[in-house]
């Protein structure tokens, strides 16, 4: 099978994801009710964008400031597999741990649940005229990803971060 072949393979099942997905509507039971989200959430102080655009790279600005995402099997963590724990690039806040990554085969890091359920905000997501379940930072509100209902047990969820919006943490031996 040739790579581009391989390429028209995967975009095919992405798109095939995203139009079911867009027909589910957002996740079922991962959130009673839309949480307020505000740019200082957990007394953080709020960035301007000039100052978050000095801390950030341009990619992980675009993705984390901007809504942005980063093109499949380009990032820094699609791929990893060592033991640690993934902490926003914004604020340092721990998102997810290693122990909950799985390889969803869509060239995103994906994990069935946060490290803890506060630190990750959700919140109804119709861009691109699709119905999905946008997830962010509790506590600096950078854009992570999205939420979906065809993840793995034990939860069926498979967040879909984008590597731009994390820091991998290796655990120490």
């Amino acid at each position: 099978m040739s790579h581009k072949t391989n390429y028209l393979s995967v975009l095919t099942l992405i798109l095939f994801f995203c139009s079911l997905t867009a027909l589910a509507g957002p996740v079922a039971g991962t959130q009673k009710a839309p949480k307020e989200v505000k740019p200082a959430a957990m007394n953080e102080k709020a960035k301007t964008p000039d100052e978050w655009k000095k801390c950030l790279t341009p990619e992980q600005y675009h993705v984390t400031r901007e809504k942005g995402t980063e093109r499949a099997f380009t990032g820094e963590y699609w791929n990893n597999h060592k033991e640690g724990s993934y902490h926003c690039v914004c604020c340092g806040t721990e998102l997810f741990g290693s122990e909950t990554k799985f390889d969803s085969g869509t060239g995103w890091p994906s994990f069935y649940k946060p490290a803890d359920s506060k630190h990750v905000a959700e919140e109804h997501d119709t861009a691109h005229g699709m119905q999905r379940t946008e997830v962010h930072c509790a506590k600096c509100t950078a854009h992570l990803g999205h939420v979906f209902p065809d993840g793995p047990k034990p939860t069926g969820l498979r967040y879909c971060i984008n590597s731009a919006s994390l820091k991998f943490q290796e655990k120490r031996k």
